[in-house]
Formats: structure tokens, sequence, C-alpha cells
């Protein structure tokens, strides 16, 4: 999901309310917990049950980060965001890490006082249209109204897209996603659009799912990930590791099903990322075993993607582009080393 970007003056204000902001990894510490920015209720990314336990892909890299930094992937404190209020959020100290299904783009990673650190799902925009209108491709949505969320990006790639194709159509818009789902779901509008995974997550929460379609095209590049406050290095350092850890425990095949024998391997990359050998925690400011307390806790990559997005999951969204470097995807962790 995409938000515009906040006003000079309220960038301005902002920065000087966080001002000397510039340890977070102190903070959490001291607090005892991490405090997590996260949407408001989106299937496979974030979303509460009904006893208040937040689940997802995104709630996962913040159980990681707590079980990397404080020991226990349980030390977190989930704060819900529309789309209009995570970057405040973020900017004014409210929240310690954006991990709310939002597009790394250049315009807010360099503008907006937040720094993205890497991505956690590669995604695009798509439609999701009513399986009785007989639509099998975007290109057949002329004179077609689409429900989207107001305040997001969205509007502006939908444009982009019908007016390349001199395709008329008309926008109902809303401010919550939930709103916009409940619109499409009670035929106020023949489509609704937002990323492809958001679709598939929205898909769930209708009343006949099997009567709506999700069309093949994407029609821009969404890049999903956490975000931290621009300034403190460290804690961005922390963020972005975690990340890579995931990624890395499964590229070697280490994760909550395999720690046991990973802690007696023999091999190089394996004692690193387990911390048996090595200062590698050191230079974050953490100490050697966190990599390991994140994939014994959380797990990898691959095991955090299937039970939430993946086959065993209601969702069921193939690897795709979301598949380590090695299989034919985009994720490549960086060198542990």
């Amino acid at each position: 999901m995409k938000t515009l970007a906040l006003s000079l003056g309220a960038l301005a204000l902002l920065s000087a309310s966080v001002k000397g902001r510039a340890d977070t990894l102190s903070d959490v510490k001291q607090r005892g917990y991490l405090k997590c920015g996260v949407s408001q209720g989106l299937p496979g990314f974030s979303t509460a049950d009904k006893e208040g336990r937040w689940f997802g892909i995104d709630v996962d890299l913040c159980r990681a980060i707590a079980a990397g930094v404080l020991g226990d992937q349980a030390k977190v404190k989930y704060t819900p965001l529309s789309a209009k209020e995570r970057f405040t959020a973020l900017q004014s100290g409210e929240i310690d890490v954006l991990s709310r299904n939002t597009s790394y783009t250049l315009q807010r990673d360099a503008s907006m006082g937040i720094d993205f650190v890497g991505v956690t799902y590669y995604d695009g925009q798509g439609f999701m249209v009513h399986k009785k209108l007989g639509v099998t491709s975007a290109d057949q949505l002329v004179n077609a109204s689409i429900c989207i969320n107001l305040g997001t990006t969205t509007e502006l790639n939908v444009a982009d897209f019908f007016r390349s194709r001199k395709i008329k159509y008309k926008l109902v818009t809303f401010e919550k996603n939930d709103e916009v789902v409940a619109a499409y779901d009670s035929g106020r509008c023949d489509a609704m659009s937002s990323d492809q995974s958001g679709l598939y997550a929205d898909r769930t929460k209708l009343k006949h799912p099997e009567d709506h379609v999700i069309l093949p095209e994407k029609i821009s590049k969404e890049p999903l990930g956490p975000a931290v406050r621009h300034g403190d290095n460290r804690w961005g350092d922390i963020v972005r590791w975690t990340l890579f850890t995931l990624l890395e425990g499964e590229e070697l095949d280490v994760g909550m099903a395999t720690m046991e024998q990973a802690k007696a391997s023999d091999k190089p990359a394996i004692r690193r990322i387990v911390g048996s050998e090595g200062e590698l925690g050191k230079n974050l400011g953490l100490d050697p075993q966190f990599a390991q307390r994140i994939l014994t806790q959380v797990g990898n990559y691959g095991e955090v993607f299937e039970r939430n997005l993946g086959m065993a999951s209601p969702l069921k969204i193939e690897r795709g582009t979301n598949a380590l470097w090695t299989k034919g995807g985009l994720h490549y962790p960086m060198p542990f080393r």
C-alpha cells in the first residue's frame, strides 16, 4: 500500500520533534520491548486474531527484530496504522520500525526523513474483478468503476495505466481499506485495485471469494519493505541485517526445523550465522547469537513466507519473484562475513 508525501512544513515540524533521537537500540533495550507499526488488518502481512495476537510476514519481521535485540520474539507492541498515519507515526517516534506493506520509492526514501532498509516482498499493483463480468485482462475494463484506497499512489498508477491505453474509467475512493473491500463486495464498483498481494488477502474477506478473480497484469513495481527513521544508522543496520538473517537462513537451510543440526555443523557460513565463530553480532551492537535466536524463534524467510503467504496459508501465493536468487527469484542476502 502506498501514501502521498507529507508537506515540507509537516516534515520540518516532525524533524524538529525527533531531533536528537538517534539511538533507537538503547531506547528499545531500556524500554524492554519493540514498537512496531503494522497495517490495520491485511491477511498474510499483519492481522490480529480475536485474542489480539498478531500474525503475518510484516509481523514476523518485528518478531525477528525483538528476538535478535531483546532475546524474545514476543517483546513487541504492535500499532495498527492507516496509510495516512504510517509515516507520521515513524517520524514522531511513536514506533521504532514501520513494517506495514509499504512501497520503497525514491521520494519516500530521500525526502521524508525515513530510510528503507530492504525489501520483504516484491509486489506490483493489479486488479480484482467480479468473475461474472467475464473480464480476463485489465485492457477490458472499459468504462469500469474502480474502488481504491484514498491517500495512496494507487490512484496515480491507475490513471497512468488507463490514460496510456486511452480507456475511460471511474474512480470510487475510500479512506480505509476495509471500506474499499466492503464497497467492492457489495457491487458498488466493477473492480478494485491495490498491490496484488493485498488483493489476494482482501479476497479472503469477501462473502464468496471464489466469485472473484485477480487479473494477470501488474501495472507498477511495488517493492514492500521496512523503514526506520533517517539518521540512526546503527538501528537501520540492525533491521536490515535482521531481514538478511531470514534470507541467509533459508539459503543455508538453517531455520526452526534445522537449528539443532546447524549448531553442530562444521561449515564456516553456518557457524557464522549461528554464532559459533566470528563476532558479527558485535558489529551491530548485539551478541554473537542474535541470528541464531531469530532463526530459532521465528524461522527463516522460506518458513515465514510459507506459513503466512504460501501454500500452507489461505492466500496460497506462489514464490515467483519472492524466491531466492538461487531459485530464480529476486531475494539476495548480503554476505555474512
